[in-house]
């Protein structure tokens, strides 16, 4: 996703899904992989929260609750279609009472916009980072939001490379008609700050193909994928130009 203003953001996401919410689920399961496999990873303890950013229908966090019944959910989305699918999800499952939804934005995320004075101890981005205008400042904003101990978990897409380019093309093509373009910049980022301090910036697992990752980190590797890739790649560009 590529718009610059959150407003018009909304109001594309709401476009786009208008619709589309009411197949979303069945038709994702056959690409957006990784996310149940995320979910089983969480090994939250009792009580402990977690805020999924971008979390549509609330078809994740309906898992989580199912999973983990002591935890405290919280759920982020721009658009309020998907809202409002996802609080009609939430009641069909008799689950909502466990889970709080709001209307916002990833780059404004606070615990303050679910009135909360806590920080999280988790903040999830399922196949969302990528739809973000500005994934950056989204990943700045989950690491002022979670717990010093707090981690973030991401699944996204890859850069395809393992797919060959008809492979990747074919499901570039089909991924724009939902508006949806995979960011090679963000698996690259956390690949370069990997190279540069393994083990310290979190856990990084790609799928076949390069089709998908997915990433687990604490509030310095956060920093770093946000931070010093942005430095280092304008440093490069300056000395190449010169």
């Amino acid at each position: 996703m590529r718009e610059n203003d959150t407003g018009s953001h909304a109001v594309l996401m709401d476009k786009v899904y208008r619709h589309q919410r009411y197949i979303y689920d069945l038709t994702r399961r056959y690409y957006l992989f990784g996310r149940d496999r995320m979910i089983r990873e969480l090994a939250l303890a009792p009580g402990e929260s977690v805020v999924e950013v971008g979390c549509g229908t609330a078809r994740n966090l309906i898992k989580i609750a199912r999973r983990y019944p002591k935890a405290q959910l919280f759920g982020l989305d721009a658009s309020a279609e998907m809202l409002e699918t996802a609080r009609r999800n939430l009641a069909r499952a008799k689950l909502q009472h466990r889970v709080t939804l709001v209307q916002g934005y990833a780059e404004q995320l606070s615990p303050s916009l679910f009135g909360r004075l806590d920080l999280f101890d988790r903040a999830l981005f399922p196949y969302s980072l990528s739809m973000i205008p500005d994934w950056r400042q989204a990943l700045r904003a989950a690491s002022d939001s979670l717990t010093p101990d707090g981690r973030l978990h991401v699944v996204d897409f890859g850069d395809l490379e393992g797919l060959g380019w008809i492979g990747a093309g074919v499901l570039r093509n089909w991924l724009g008609l939902f508006h949806v373009e995979p960011r090679t910049e963000i698996v690259r980022a956390i690949e370069h700050q990997a190279a540069l301090a393994p083990g310290q910036r979190g856990q990084m697992v790609l799928l076949p193909g390069r089709y998908a990752f997915l990433w687990t980190a604490g509030r310095a590797g956060i920093g770093a994928i946000g931070l010093n890739y942005v430095a280092q790649q304008t440093q490069a560009g300056g000395n190449s130009s010169s």
